[in-house]
């Protein structure tokens, strides 16, 4: 998840502005390649640039895209406000979606450079166009890929990766639960929740599902509805591990509630089942220790 930095050129607030306008801007993108002929899903690179006051930052953010994103960086000038990084995408298959979470993930990776994220364009080819293999022999492939897309930083890779898995086999709900985990990174979480949603309709038992979809919840500050997801966790789950954390995460939402009494025994509970991580938040709210046996 992105966080709040320092920075001079490109601030916290600007990002935030300009968070609803990149949704927007990419949508009139989409529909104006539409309107050129454009087919939804087409193989397309898109040109982009960043803008910063500071060349060390444009250099830094650089070397961030090559070693993360399969893309090349064309250059680095001086232009009138300071200097632009230019570059060019690999394929990406456009849909509206698409574009919008590969905009968003472009406009927090300046924001971690101090960079302003800027124009952005692709030709509609007149050629017959290209597609990704959408096959159900491709399921495996595409969601590996996102995985190998995520682990290296490239999230928006890695979304669309796994959107292609949900347009191969809907009831995919690994995929689904993953594309929540990058759509939260991209901060739209009730996107991130709605995936969340459908991972668990197709697989009610979805305990990892289940923590991830309280977490978000406690994170946006539906400690309620967190603590709904942790409950149905720990009176349902036998995996430890899981209902640790659940116990644990559960504590947390009530501590948000100010219900400290019952934070400190799913704290306690949580330690009980060998998560150790719960030690810290009961030295500093629980003292003396509770001694709880868990469910």
């Amino acid at each position: 998840m992105l966080e709040r930095m320092a920075n001079q050129f490109f601030t916290w607030d600007d990002f935030i502005d300009k968070f609803g306008q990149e949704m927007a801007c990419a949508g009139e993108i989409h529909q104006a390649m539409v309107d050129r002929g454009l087919q939804e899903g087409t193989l397309s690179r898109f040109d982009f640039a960043f803008e910063s006051d500071r060349r060390a930052n444009l250099e830094q953010l650089k070397a961030f895209l090559l070693a993360h994103y399969p893309y090349s960086v064309t250059g680095i000038e001086q232009v009138e406000e300071g200097f632009e990084l230019s570059g060019v995408t690999a394929d990406l298959a456009v849909t509206a979606d698409n574009l919008m979470y590969w905009a968003l993930d472009m406009l927090g990776r300046g924001y971690e450079f101090d960079a302003r994220f800027g124009d952005y364009g692709a030709e509609v080819e007149s050629v017959t166009p290209k597609f990704a293999p959408l096959d159900a022999a491709q399921e495996a492939f595409w969601f590996d890929e996102g995985l190998n897309q995520y682990q290296a930083g490239n999230r928006s890779g890695a979304l669309i990766s796994w959107s292609h898995v949900i347009a191969i086999n809907p009831r995919n709900a690994d995929a689904w639960y993953s594309r929540a985990i990058a759509k939260n990174d991209l901060r739209t979480w009730k996107a991130a929740l709605r995936d969340y949603d459908e991972a668990l309709r197709i697989a009610p038992d979805f305990w990892k599902a289940l923590v991830n979809r309280g977490g978000v919840k406690d994170d946006n500050g539906d400690y309620a509805g967190a603590i709904e997801d942790y409950t149905r966790v720990i009176d349902s789950t036998q995996d430890k591990s899981q209902k640790a954390m659940a116990y644990f995460n559960r504590g947390n939402s009530r501590f948000n509630l100010e219900e400290k009494a019952a934070a400190c025994k799913d704290w306690n509970a949580a330690l009980a089942l060998g998560a150790d991580y719960a030690r810290e938040r009961i030295t500093q709210h629980c003292r003396p220790a509770l001694k709880v046996v868990p469910k």
